[in-house]
């Protein structure tokens, strides 16, 4: 059976009064075909990219910016009222220029149903203190 389709039993959160009733539709349902397709041809974008620029120059150049992104994906701020921003991921990747819907539409913190995030807990999981999502938005 395809791991997409299954339910994970283990490593998920059971807390419905902090995060909600947790629903499965969304763990079953296959994504819808062009996000699929997005995906597929933005990695054999990325692939084509990592090719020039191994052969332009040398093998060693895509393992070093692919080391760069790994170091700049990492880098976040402590859990709190100022989100993460990522603008050194965003400038390393060219992604800073570019202005997608998702800039302007479906921000989490314009809803109506947006939570409050409790700091306290927010740290307690990134220390390894407590389980779960360090707030009820990143679910």
């Amino acid at each position: 059976m395809d791991s997409a389709k299954t339910i994970p039993l283990e490593g998920r959160v059971d807390d419905p009064l902090r995060y909600g009733i947790h629903g499965v539709k969304s763990d079953i349902i296959e994504p819808h075909p062009l996000e699929s397709a997005y995906h597929s041809a933005k990695v054999r974008q990325e692939d084509i990219k990592k090719k020039i620029l191994a052969n332009t120059y040398g093998s060693a150049f895509p393992m070093k910016m692919e080391l760069d992104r790994q170091i700049l994906s990492k880098f976040q701020r402590p859990t709190g009222a100022i989100p993460s921003s990522f603008v050194g991921l965003e400038a390393f990747t060219g992604t800073l220029e570019g202005f997608g819907f998702e800039d302007y539409l479906n921000d989490p913190r314009d809803s109506e149903s947006f939570h409050p995030i409790d700091i306290h807990h927010g740290m307690e999981v990134r220390l390894g203190l407590s389980r779960g999502p360090p707030c009820p938005s990143f679910m």
